[in-house]
């Protein structure tokens, strides 16, 4: 019993990985982190909804005296948080296979 709520609590505290921070700081272009963890179709797909985003994050500028520019920080927030939050797709080998000659 006390292992199905050792999992559990695992589950709700997911620690990240150094591949979690690396995708968050690809993301900085929307998607190329998705790409980085495998997820390609997610990758394209926020790097093609960023192009409605930022014509209408230009409007919003240029209707605000320029105030609307930082709306597109609040996608690029949200593409980081999932590229965070998602899992892996590229597999890495359970053990060392050492070095080959």
């Amino acid at each position: 019993m006390t292992d199905a709520i050792g999992s559990a609590a695992r589950r709700k505290l997911r620690k990240g990985k150094a591949s979690d921070a690396v995708a968050v700081i690809l993301s900085i272009i929307p998607g190329l982190g998705h790409i980085y963890k495998g997820h390609k179709l997610a990758g394209f797909l926020w790097m093609a909804g960023a192009i409605p985003v930022g014509i209408f994050v230009l409007l919003a500028a240029v209707a605000s005296a320029g105030f609307g520019v930082g709306l597109f920080f609040f996608y690029l927030i949200a593409v980081m948080l999932h590229a965070y939050a998602v899992d892996d797709r590229v597999v890495t080998p359970r053990e060392d296979e050492g070095e080959e000659y």
